[in-house]
């Protein structure tokens, strides 16, 4: 190619990913408003049957077992997902603005948030951030821990949003889309490329370790 038409390809490239990048976003914040609405309504049902029925801790998990059997998927309905769901509703019920802008919040990011903070004002400033910066879950807890909320009050207010922001969405969108919350509400069950890549490094490690001999053992996939 001669430069122009180098140069030429390459913004219609960009354009292209750009084009990509914006419909992934677009489609985690739609798949992310509905699962954050479940998942509040779950809570909001699971407090009200144990007030109605006086049913005590059992009950979420006999429901989490129930539901893995009726609708696949494991993290999505686990029985801690379902205590996480019952402390966010109870969390955020009298609380509308903090519940609006958890909307835009990953599943994995509020409970996070609500787990670590405890007052309204911190929780806001994080639920903020993390929707207009697109922070992951790991740089999430990483200006938790660091104390962010405290440190930014001293800061004059400033901005690399039109700069930084991009790059973080994308992040943000492809940390979400296989994000298995998000994979267990939208009923994707059977493995994916992921998966088979995992066997076959598993399959090598299991050669590897006969090559070794006594001594070693494998204990499972995840290890």
């Amino acid at each position: 190619m001669k430069l122009q038409e180098t140069q030429n390809y390459e913004d219609f490239f960009n354009e292209v990913i750009s084009a990509i990048e914006k419909a992934r976003y677009e489609a985690f914040k739609s798949v992310n408003y509905s699962q954050i609405q479940q998942n509040y309504k779950i809570g909001n049902i699971i407090v009200e049957r144990q007030n109605e029925f006086g049913w005590g801790k059992s009950i979420v998990e006999k429901l989490s077992k129930d539901l893995k059997r009726i609708i696949d998927g494991t993290k999505g309905y686990s029985s801690q997902n379902l205590w996480n769901m019952r402390q966010f509703y109870l969390e955020y019920k009298d609380n509308t603005k903090l519940f609006e802008l958890s909307l835009s919040v990953p599943w994995s990011h509020n409970i996070l948030i609500i787990q670590k903070i405890k007052d309204d004002t911190e929780r806001e400033y994080y639920l903020k951030a993390t929707e207009e910066m697109a922070w992951s879950r790991a740089v999430l807890l990483n200006q938790i821990k660091a104390n962010a909320y405290e440190y930014q009050k001293q800061l004059p207010k400033q901005s690399n949003y039109e700069k930084a922001l991009p790059e973080h969405l994308s992040e943000q969108a492809n940390e979400a889309l296989k994000s298995g919350y998000n994979l267990d509400f939208l009923g994707v069950v059977k493995p994916i490329k992921e998966r088979e890549l995992e066997n076959l490094l598993v399959g090598k490690i299991k050669d590897f370790l006969l090559e070794l001999g006594y001594g070693f053992c494998f204990i499972g996939n995840q290890y």
